[in-house]
């Protein structure tokens, strides 16, 4: 990857070349069996990626169009409720305002914990449904999933769960945890590239879909198209040859293994963090944690976001900044996909390099922490 950016972002991350590979191939009949054996492939690889036995479905379209597909299927004039501590909760919050007229945003600061004694409180005053993004990369914290859905089962209301940047990087169990509909992206923990969003759908989901639905966001479609291994609409084919060959890697590493790759990268990335003096930006509790994906972490003061990224930028590394309202005061750093130690050790020495050229003299290196916990 010499002559290549390493993006080491919260998605898209860097690509094995057996994926990219897999798009390199001659056009087929998507109605044919050479796209029906692909399409099963993906359907049993991804169960237990997403700890389920439901119903899998993938959509031809960002995970946005997962999250959309969700809320319009599910949540249509149903009283919703949408726990927002971050950017795409925020996101599933306006898609349910779109879908129903009793759509609430319970909204936390960015970054802190989410109020789950107001949502019980809305659960108790008869919410039908609740979305929830497990992972918030936004602000690199970790939503407690498995504790709100068991609100939601006590309730008997729908779990709605964004796994969109957890789902192959960190523990998912979407049965156990009563998630009725789970999303995934494919660009993120999946190391396959952007355009694919596959949905989990329950039982109990099935038996509430909405009467009416969207033409090529209609699940009920793509579950129908599914029993004959085909999708009601014509599919991105080189993205599912693409998608496929990124599962068999997820397959032959082990996802335990996986999980316990990404949590390593992201300690790594925290330990290099605490050694520079820097704070890192979620505020947790019992109930929070921080992101095994993705790190956020607060600039000093001094440090201007255009001009540090760039300098990273230069030495050929991408990372993020911050979203909309933390734009400028937080940076953030994928751990996610097919990296490893050389590229978290590449982008950690990048930024404790460009910290000292700005001015911000590191506590101490956070390379060698990294290295430490890395085990390099």
């Amino acid at each position: 990857m010499q002559d290549e950016t390493l993006l080491m972002m919260p998605g898209p991350v860097p690509m094995p070349q057996r994926v990219r590979m897999a798009m390199a191939k001659q056009a087929i009949n998507h109605r044919g069996a050479e796209f029906g054996e692909c399409f099963e492939d993906i359907n049993r690889m991804l169960k237990p990626v997403f700890g389920t036995e439901n119903d899998i479905l993938v959509i031809s379209g960002s995970g946005s169009a997962g999250m959309e597909a969700a809320v319009a299927n599910f949540c249509a004039k149903k009283k919703v409720v949408s726990l927002v501590n971050g950017k795409f909760g925020d996101r599933l919050y306006k898609i349910s305002k779109l879908y129903s007229d009793e759509a609430t945003g319970l909204a936390s600061e960015w970054g802190t914990p989410l109020d789950l004694e107001k949502l019980k409180e809305e659960l108790e005053n008869g919410a039908e449904a609740v979305t929830l993004v497990h992972n918030e990369t936004s602000a690199a914290i970790k939503n407690p999933a498995e504790e709100i859905g068991k609100l939601c089962r006590k309730h008997d209301a729908l779990f709605i769960m964004d796994g969109i940047t957890s789902i192959g990087g960190d523990v998912v169990k979407a049965d156990k945890w009563g998630a009725d509909i789970a999303i995934v992206g494919s660009q993120k923990c999946l190391a396959a590239p952007a355009g694919l969003a596959a949905v989990s759908v329950s039982e109990k989901a099935w038996e509430n879909i909405a009467e009416w639905r969207p033409l090529y966001l209609d699940l009920l479609a793509y579950k129908k198209s599914a029993q004959k291994s085909q999708t009601p609409y014509t599919p991105a084919v080189p993205l599912f040859f693409a998608l496929r060959e990124a599962l068999r890697i997820v397959e032959e590493e082990g996802l335990e293994n996986r999980i316990a790759r990404h949590k390593n990268m992201a300690d790594a990335v925290r330990a290099a963090a605490k050694a520079w003096g820097l704070e890192l930006f979620p505020k947790l509790d019992k109930y929070h944690e921080y992101s095994n994906t993705a790190t956020a972490i607060c600039y000093p003061e001094g440090i201007e976001d255009s001009k540090f990224r760039g300098a990273i930028n230069r030495m050929g590394i991408e990372i993020s900044g911050g979203q909309d309202e933390l734009k400028g005061k937080i940076f953030r750093i994928g751990t996610m996909g097919a990296t490893g130690a050389p590229e978290v050790m590449a982008v950690l020495s990048a930024v404790q390099k460009t910290l000292k050229e700005q001015g911000k003299t590191p506590q101490s290196c956070g390379v060698m922490a990294a290295a430490e916990v890395l085990k390099v």
